[in-house]
């Protein structure tokens, strides 16, 4: 830290990028999430770089695609799907929906596999939360608890007040 002579602490803001986005004024009510975007910066695809929401906080767990009979599916593309459709069932039991979502974190058992199966994953996710892109993490893991699991994906959402 940095002091003046008196006493008085010093403090210097960072340059950086600035935002496309302007935080809503106190006395407004936010209609949802909206997606931080610093200026300059190359659009994402599929994900947003960050998210800035006001409301009610919907978690889920770990989620992984088995059915309602805690079976699951043996393809890839098929856990995504039906993880996606639990995760929206687990939002629509706290009152939110896909366009609330403002955070997912995917852990894959194997990138290779995700990465062959962008197209298909992609048309999953549109069928099940629409073109609604929150920030999204993409992790490689050695393997998940329920071995026969391909991926598990973490939800975080905002309900507006």
């Amino acid at each position: 830290m940095n002091f003046k002579d008196d006493g008085e602490l010093v403090v210097s803001t960072p340059k950086g990028p600035t935002l496309a986005v302007v935080p809503a004024a106190k006395n407004e009510t936010s209609a949802g999430p909206q997606v931080l975007q610093p200026s300059g910066w190359p659009a994402p695809k599929g994900y947003a770089n960050g998210m800035m929401a006001d409301g009610r906080l919907v978690v889920t767990g770990g989620v992984i695609g088995w059915n309602s009979h805690g079976h699951l599916a043996s393809d890839f593309v098929a856990q995504v799907r039906q993880a996606l459709g639990n995760i929206s069932a687990i939002l629509a039991e706290g009152g939110a929906r896909p366009e609330h979502l403002v955070r997912l974190t995917w852990y894959v058992v194997d990138m290779e596999e995700y990465l062959a199966n962008l197209k298909a994953l992609g048309q999953a996710y549109r069928e099940i939360f629409g073109a609604h892109y929150p920030a999204m993490a993409l992790v490689q893991v050695v393997r998940l608890v329920e071995k026969a699991a391909r991926v598990e994906i973490e939800a975080t959402a905002v309900v507006p007040r």
